[in-house]
């Protein structure tokens, strides 16, 4: 039950400050708050862990954000940007075994990969169901 409440109170909590952040995009704050029950979920984290965990991860995702952002304002080669990425990563390595035990810091970059992929995946298969509505209509 604490589990549970743990994740409803870090859902609100994300989704009211992706909110007040005027730069985000309609969804951001949904597919934020996604992102943290999936991470939650998989790297089943308990409360101990989540509550050193989150404020690791909103920096680093934070970090994240901004050299995405400056790489995209500065028309910066893909190869840089991938480079300056990687280092983020690595630096924030240490940060998260710091938070949380061993094998779950090493699992973190899989499961949000496979978040990433999942995200991909959803927003391409429901913005071809979009079109398909769309040509059905236009009959």
């Amino acid at each position: 039950m604490k589990k549970y409440l743990l994740i409803i109170s870090l859902l609100l909590g994300f989704t009211i400050a992706g909110m007040s952040q005027g730069e985000e995009k309609k969804d951001g704050g949904r597919i934020e708050a996604l992102k943290i029950a999936y991470l939650t979920r998989k790297l089943n984290l308990t409360t101990e862990e989540a509550q050193k965990f989150w404020p690791v991860y909103n920096k680093y995702a934070d970090e994240l954000r901004k050299a995405q952002i400056e790489a995209r304002q500065n028309n910066t080669s893909e190869i840089d940007r991938d480079e300056k990425v990687l280092n983020i990563r690595k630096r924030y390595n240490g940060e998260f075994a710091k938070a949380l035990s061993a094998e779950k810091a090493n699992s973190f970059f899989r499961v949000e990969k496979e978040f990433n992929s999942f995200l991909q995946k959803e927003m391409i298969e429901r913005r071809q169901n979009k079109l398909d509505r769309n040509r059905i209509r236009q009959k």
